[in-house]
């Protein structure tokens, strides 16, 4: 069966050229054939030359492409991109580590699997498509995983009803493809998390923050936490690992703070140490009479659309400027932004201005990402969707 041949528009190439993994729909001249959801498809530029081949989906990326050579996607193509991924995550010393068993294993494009992601979570592996025709080879990815992986691997659950297309023409359950695990207790540089794939957010846990988790928990030592947004309680467990003299955790979702709570007990700290509100953060902030000298605020994603991007960077600015004026003197913000249409560019503007209507005095200590089991390939700076800063304020 031929595959449809995909057109571009004279100078829509560049892009394609620069290995640029996305076509967008307004790029495409015209079309031989008639794909399907999911379809493989052929693109060339309008003289005929072969680019790449990727996946079909209608929408605003009409192409997400996974090669930039003529090939035929055979069962063996798949395994050896999964197994690419594998290795790139043992040479940084994850596959192996004995205080860590929790990772991203696939990373979309970072990983040149555009639409996947797979998170490992202690011997389970979570599959999440983002595009129809990932979804569609979710077995074979099930079964490439447990040849890579053998006996350390007891549970593979697909988890792409709430990331795919709502409307698409056909149901998507979520469904165990090997074992029936719901949950499993990991490990995240010695400390303890209870992961629910099946009832998470997500895959079950935010493994993007592992790095600055982290660091948190070395300034955390002596000083009174602010945790804002706090779902699973990453940042309140290191915080409290690390000496932190009073760790407050809030979220808006009592089944949120539900985790976190629990996650508190299972590394054996108590409510002398720890309290959990469930309340909106903003709320908590305008109206909190606690003065934390270390807050973090850690967001979801306040735009996942360029239509809504100003909404989102006011809220951003809101939110940062009422922290600014609340922090203690000499008190640390971690602040961070997960919207891939907020650039990093936008978002450090967004906390100057923000930092301008405080009117307080602020130092940048750092500026931070997401970490290595999340690469960006270096043609696709769309991948760096997680940014942060960690600011000192006098």
């Amino acid at each position: 069966m031929s595959r449809t041949k995909i057109i571009l528009k004279s100078g829509k190439d560049d892009a394609v050229l620069r290995q640029h993994p996305w076509v967008f729909s307004g790029a495409i001249k015209k079309m031989h054939g008639d794909p399907q959801e999911g379809d493989i498809v052929d693109v060339y530029n309008n003289k005929d030359r072969f680019l790449a081949c990727g996946h079909w989906q209608n929408g605003s990326i009409a192409v997400r492409i996974f090669s930039f050579q003529a090939v035929e996607p055979d069962y063996d193509f798949w395994k050896l991109r999964l197994l690419q991924a594998y290795t790139m995550r043992k040479a940084i010393g994850l596959v192996d580590s004995k205080t860590t068993n929790v990772y991203r294993l696939v990373f979309a494009e970072g990983d040149s699997l555009p639409g996947l992601v797979i998170d490992f979570y202690n011997g389970a592996a979570v599959i999440q498509a983002h595009s129809i025709g990932m979804y569609l080879l979710r077995k074979d990815f099930a079964n490439a995983l447990k040849e890579i992986y053998g006996d350390k691997l007891h549970t593979v659950y697909s988890k792409s009803k709430e990331s795919l297309p709502k409307n698409l023409t056909f149901e998507v359950e979520n469904e165990f493809l090997l074992g029936d695990k719901e949950k499993t207790v990991v490990l995240e540089n010695g400390n303890e998390f209870e992961v629910n794939w099946v009832n998470g957010q997500k895959t079950g846990f935010f493994i993007d923050q592992r790095f600055n988790r982290e660091l948190v928990g070395k300034y955390s030592k002596g000083r009174k936490v602010l945790n804002t947004y706090c779902y699973t309680g990453g940042f309140s467990i290191y915080a409290l690992k690390e000496g932190a003299a009073l760790v407050h955790s809030v979220d808006s979702s009592a089944k949120a703070i539900d985790l976190t709570d629990n996650n508190v007990a299972l590394n054996q700290f108590t409510s002398v140490q720890h309290q959990s509100f469930s309340i909106d953060t903003m709320s908590y902030l305008q109206s909190m009479e606690e003065s934390y000298d270390l807050i973090i605020l850690d967001p979801p994603a306040f735009a996942k659309h360029r239509d809504v991007r100003h909404k989102a960077v006011q809220g951003y600015k809101r939110l940062n400027a009422i922290a600014f004026k609340k922090i203690a003197p000499g008190g640390i913000l971690f602040t961070f932004s997960c919207s891939q249409v907020v650039d990093r560019r936008l978002f450090e503007s967004t906390i100057f201005a923000a930092a301008i209507q405080s009117g307080r005095k602020i130092k940048i200590l750092h500026h931070l990402s997401q970490p290595a089991d999340h690469p960006a390939s270096i043609y696709h700076p769309e991948g760096q969707y997680l940014k942060g800063l960690v600011l000192y304020v006098e």
